[in-house]
């Protein structure tokens, strides 16, 4: 299995670093991932040289691309689920453009940081009409304090690569030896997303007890969620649980 999961990740590393693409715009570098934000586009970031390293930004577009879709972040628990969400990255929000800053030697962990925070902030915030006053995030995090599910909000582990990594909950070990439980709330179940979670878990799989376990909670509530993410993430031993059928894992989370 180890052999077979660390192809997988070879693959997913060689994917990574040849659909990335550079391309110089004044004195700045724009580098267009292979990540895809809630329009399908391309994810694109910006780097420039400043005094001996580097500032990375999104320029403003991952929060004002929100704004001007209706999704209002002004309550006091939206700016502080941001916060955190960020904070959980190291991410700075300069005016509403996420940035890092970075050196010769921490370049690619915090253009890392900073994609996951694109990614994550996307997600958590994408509402599928402005009218919506609810976050999916919120909903989980409703469901399990609903059932006394005691966890950890917004819990970051630092993998065996040295990559930080943000989970939307953590449930720890119990008594009854129920393992260690490591979720994230997944908004737009895509193959990008799942691909995002998948090198986040088996990363910190490797630094955490031998019997953690991943799940990822799947949004169905507009769409069905596509059957090779679903797929994707078993291959990774990342349970899938839509939200539809949560109540399948109630007693198993709440144990």
């Amino acid at each position: 299995m180890i052999d077979e999961i660390r192809h997988l990740l070879d693959q997913y590393i060689e994917w990574l670093r040849d659909k990335t693409s550079l391309r110089e715009v004044q004195d700045w570098i724009e580098i267009t991932t292979p990540y895809l934000d809630r329009h399908n586009d391309y994810i694109q970031i910006y780097a420039h040289k400043q005094n001996g390293g580097f500032i990375l930004t999104d320029d403003g577009y991952t929060i004002t691309d929100l704004l001007h879709s209706g999704c209002k972040l002004d309550s006091p628990k939206r700016q502080q689920l941001l916060k955190v969400t960020l904070n959980g990255f190291g991410v700075q929000n300069d005016r509403n453009a996420l940035q890092v800053q970075a050196s010769s030697d921490n370049f690619a962990l915090r253009k890392h940081n900073l994609i996951q925070a694109i990614l994550a902030v996307n997600d958590m915030f994408y509402l599928a009409e402005p009218v919506i006053k609810r976050l999916f995030y919120e909903d989980v995090e409703a469901w399990l304090n609903t059932h006394e599910i005691r966890f950890t909000p917004k819990a970051k582990f630092t993998g065996k690569t040295g990559y930080d990594h943000l989970f939307d909950f953590v449930i720890p070990k119990t008594p009854n030896k129920q393992p260690e439980r490591i979720i994230r709330a997944i908004n737009r179940p895509s193959r990008e997303m799942a691909q995002t979670f998948m090198w986040a878990w088996f990363d910190t799989k490797e630094v955490r007890p031998d019997d953690s376990m991943a799940y990822a909670i799947l949004n169905d509530s507009e769409k069905s969620v596509p059957t090779d993410v679903i797929a994707a993430l078993k291959s990774y031993n990342i349970k899938p649980i839509q939200w539809s059928h949560r109540e399948d894992i109630r007693n198993e989370l709440a144990a």
